[in-house]
């Protein structure tokens, strides 16, 4: 029996009480594992091939300046070390950036408990949850602490996680409920016992859930491209060392070798993962923004991708908050009373079930104490309500004896009572008609003793839950981005029809669970592909049609918020869990959870996948068209060079840039511009169709630009080097200092061409501001003297700076050029 009908004090702990044991027990929460420090991070950036590759190229560089008498400062190899911690520093800083973020999104997820505060149920968060509390529990909860059961409604909890034990152990009165466990089945409440690192939960710390910071597809995709890109730099090295070797011999190892291995790392964008890691982090963040809750990475690239949302009606298209308009009853009085005794909402409180809440509130409008009328009618036996069943039966004690009472779907209380055929057809077409019109029917019956069979009829009950008034727009846009919309709903088909045409659902036909599940193969393969609406649909059914669906190679998003509905999300590509009214089991399983329960904010996550996935392309975009670049001039600088015997002051082969050169440009072009590629707004993305998941991962206009732009761009670098000397008279440190400051630079001003694709991006503060701090920190290398040493540059003269400033404005407008060509060719 539940508080109330015990008749105690109001049960419970109050306020205070709470807030005294929470300071004394602390919060029901794992000891997480202590963050790694920043020390220890900062030293994991140098765990890479390539950066090892370079250290050791350092210790060769260090070793021949030793060997060499220690003439100087060995500039380049301090040049090369200052850059190499300003890499792990940044690496650091933005991998710290995502765990933040992460944890973020983490909180916001974290599960909510329904609890007895002040003799009124209320829910709170699972961390403020203290020995002593009075839980109220039903399917498809995860057991928050140790309790013990108060009060038992056919209880039923999974311990497989405990004991390897598959069927679920039934809980009566005084049994224990163990941290960890799921009930599912019936509804209990219980007190608790321990909690924390003193509970269950304490030894199963695998069973918490949280945001998955596993590699995504993308990620690994993303690594794959980087690797093969990688391999053809190593070649490229390779032939480097084997042709400069031959030109300069044994002799000159170090500093061919120090060329080379720069020369690789510069051509691979390292700092890569980590920007890619940020930029997802960053848009989840976004997401969450917007009420959804991303729990997978994985799931952001699919989100992308969708083709196909299956939705629920009840919370998602609608508002959730049912309202009894009307009640039809030969026994209205009775009527009242089953609305209150067969309903496990707590009479007073605002947390439950929204439809046992509005018959609450409706029987107290009419005059009766839902509290005490439960006080005077001790339940006996309870039958909850399964999705399976589609009623609720509650057995009770009445002055005369036990009575019975049920509610549920009109179809099968109808089938339980002793009405004549022709007064149950008579309810059917007046069922029928209230449903046409909107409502959602609960019908009601009872019977003396314990009988489930042979009930007396109590009528109907029509409720409203009007639609979500901004479902109609979300409707729409997903119409616009060649997404379709499947409503898949256990209720009556006319319901779901008024309700579908009213939310902006293309309804041509209505078909229900059970005439789907009577079809053939061939015949739910075609009702997947043609009906938009589907109505008292099983757990079963909702199952084959996510399945249908993708082999049918849709891409499929499916909203579920009951212990039933795991089955589907799971086998979703993106499961969309509700955080307002989903059941524990449902949230573990998704990928995506809602905070607000509304399809809008589906419409919202598709639009902010899309967006990241556009964004992560337009930094790719960026990064390898400025790497090719620097490869083709330096590839094609040092030949030009052996070939024109152009040799430096100390008789080594004269190339355009130096090896330090190299991994400044690389420092201060892959880390802030990239990331705030990664920040962009792209409001034409819902009038895409969606993205196809085994596309490339740079489709052919992304492709286009690399090539042209980066080639372009060498070619530029190629004019200053041969017009300065010619023109200017400029000597080769000068000429080679003015190329040096038009790469970096003009890299700088890509970000900008790399934002175009066919759509026009939002204004971004952040790749102005990038721009801006890279700027600056080139313009100290070239005009502060300790860093002008350190990276053998020389002051740059008026004409030869106008030179420079007119190559990066070249540069910028044929990358422009080059971008608007392709984008609008594509």
């Amino acid at each position: 029996m539940s508080p109330a009908e015990r008749g105690a004090a109001p049960p419970g702990l109050t306020t205070a009480e709470a807030r005294r044991r929470l300071d004394a027990h602390g919060p029901n929460v794992l000891p997480e594992k202590s963050r790694e420090p920043s020390w220890r991070r900062f030293l994991a950036q140098f765990r890479s091939p390539l950066i090892y590759i370079l250290l050791l190229a350092l210790v060769v560089d260090a070793g021949a300046w030793v060997a060499e008498g220690r003439h100087g400062l060995p500039l380049e190899s301090l040049a090369i070390g200052v850059i190499l911690l300003l890499n792990s520093a940044l690496g650091a800083w933005q991998e710290r950036r995502a765990e933040d973020a992460l944890a973020r999104l983490k909180d916001l997820a974290a599960p909510r408990v329904r609890v007895f505060r002040d003799g009124a149920l209320v829910a709170i968060p699972a961390a403020e949850l203290v020995p002593g509390d009075l839980l109220r529990l039903e399917s498809g909860d995860r057991v928050p602490a140790d309790a013990s059961v108060r009060r038992s409604a056919s209880l039923s909890a999974d311990e497989s996680v405990l004991t390897g034990e598959s069927m679920p152990v039934h809980k009566e009165e005084g049994a224990e409920l163990l941290a960890g466990t799921m009930v599912v089945r019936g509804n209990a409440d219980a007190e608790v016992l321990r909690t924390g690192t003193t509970s269950n939960l304490g030894r199963l710390a695998a069973l918490l859930g949280g945001v998955v910071a596993d590699p995504t597809p993308l990620e690994r995709r993303m690594a794959a491209f980087g690797n093969r890109v990688a391999r053809w730099v190593v070649i490229l090295a390779v032939l480097i060392v084997v042709g400069g070797l031959a030109v300069e011999g044994l002799g000159n190892l170090p500093h061919v070798l120090l060329f080379a291995v720069a020369l690789a790392v510069a051509a691979v964008p390292e700092g890569l993962p980590a920007v890619l890691t940020l930029t997802l982090a960053l848009g989840m963040e976004r997401m969450a923004r917007r009420r959804a809750v991303v729990r997978r990475l994985a799931a952001v690239e699919a989100l992308g991708s969708v083709t196909v949302i299956a939705t629920d009606k009840t919370g998602t298209l609608t508002e959730n908050r049912m309202e009894v308009r009307g009640v039809e009853s030969p026994d209205p009085a009775r009527a009242l009373r089953a609305m209150v005794l067969a309903n496990d909402s707590e009479p007073g409180s605002t947390v439950g079930d929204p439809l046992e809440l509005a018959l609450l509130q409706h029987a107290a409008r009419q005059g009766q104490d839902p509290a005490a009328l439960r006080t005077g009618h001790p339940r006996r036996r309870v039958v909850p309500f399964e999705a399976t069943t589609r009623y609720m039966l509650a057995t009770v004690e009445e002055p005369g004896g036990p009575a019975t009472y049920l509610k549920g779907a009109p179809e099968v209380v109808l089938e339980r009572t002793t009405l004549p055929e022709e007064e149950r057809e008579a309810w059917r077409r007046m069922v029928l008609a209230q449903a046409e019109a909107g409502y959602r029917v609960i019908a009601l019956a009872w019977g003396r003793g314990e009988e489930e069979e042979g009930l007396e009829w109590l009528g109907v009950v029509m409720l409203m839950d009007p639609p979500r008034p901004e479902v109609p727009d979300a409707m729409r846009r997903a119409r616009e981005a060649g997404i379709r919309v499947l409503m898949l709903t256990g209720d009556h088909p006319a319901t779901a029809v008024t309700v579908a045409r009213i939310a902006g659902l293309d309804v041509a036909t209505v078909l229900t669970g059970d005439a789907f599940g009577a079809l053939d193969a061939e015949g739910r393969a075609r009702a997947v592909r043609e009906t938009n609406v589907f109505a008292r649909v099983s757990p079963a059914d909702k199952l084959e049609i996510v399945r249908l669906l993708r082999q049918a190679g849709e891409i499929v998003a499916v909203t579920g918020d009951g212990v039933n509905d795991a089955p589907a999300l799971k086998q979703a590509d993106v499961g969309v869990a509700m955080g307002q009214r989903g059941s524990d089991v449902a949230r573990e399983v998704a990928d995506l959870v809602l905070l607000d329960d509304n399809f809008a904010t589906i419409v919202a996550a598709i639009e902010e996948g899309r967006s990241i996935y556009e964004n992560i392309q337009k930094f790719i975009r960026f990064l390898f068209s400025t790497n090719l670049s620097e490869i083709l001039v330096v590839a094609i600088g040092a030949f030009a060079a052996f070939v024109l015997g152009l040799r430096d002051a100390a008789g080594h082969l004269l190339l355009p840039l130096t090896a330090a050169q190299l991994l400044w440009i690389n420092l201060v072009t892959d880390g802030a511009p990239a990331l705030a590629l990664g920040m962009d707004r792209n409001p034409g993305v819902m009038r895409r169709p969606p993205r196809d998941p085994r596309a490339q991962l740079l489709d052919r206009p992304s492709l286009q630009f690399i090539l042209t732009a980066g080639s372009l761009k060498a070619l530029v670098a190629f004019a200053l080097l041969v017009l300065l000397p010619v023109v200017l008279g400029s000597a080769t440190e000068l000429t080679r200092t003015a190329t040096f400051t038009f790469m970096a630079a003009g890299q700088l001003l890509f970000a900008y061409p790399s934002r175009r694709t066919d759509l026009v991006p939002g204004p971004n503060r952040a790749v102005h501001l990038a721009a801006g701090i890279g700027f600056a920190a080139q313009a100290l290398v070239t005009f502060f003297p300790p860093l002008m040493q350190a990276f053998d540059v020389v002051p740059i003269t008026l004409p030869v700076g106008a030179w420079v400033a007119g190559a990066i404005l070249v540069a910028w407008g044929l990358a422009e050029a080059t971008s608007r060509l392709i984008w609008r060719k594509g």
